[in-house]
């Protein structure tokens, strides 16, 4: 029994990943390196809500596809379509400072 509570315990834990290494992770995923996914990841889960990071997730036209194949434009209107000045304010501030580290 005490295995299985314990079993139980751990594949809660491992299914409960923290917001930023999500966020981390579909930003490596999306192209970027690990360094400015790291450093933008960072940065955007202090500035965001848990509702606007899962709202800038949800941009489901960028799965699958690499950010180096869109042009600035695109994300930033990508992006842009969420009506959310904040999420566009930080993401962008965000790149453009993890970029020149």
């Amino acid at each position: 029994m005490r295995i299985a509570v314990l079993s139980l315990s751990l594949l809660a834990l491992a299914a409960c990943a923290s917001p930023e290494a999500r966020l981390r992770t579909g930003l490596v995923n999306a192209g970027l390196s690990q360094s400015i996914a790291s450093c933008m990841s960072e940065r955007m889960v202090d500035r965001l809500s848990l509702l606007q990071l899962r709202r800038l997730g949800s941009l489901s036209s960028l799965k699958d596809k690499k950010i180096s194949d869109l042009s600035l434009n695109q994300f930033l209107r990508k992006v842009r379509a969420l009506k959310d000045p904040e999420i566009l304010t930080v993401t962008t501030s965000s790149a453009a400072l993890c970029a020149f580290r």
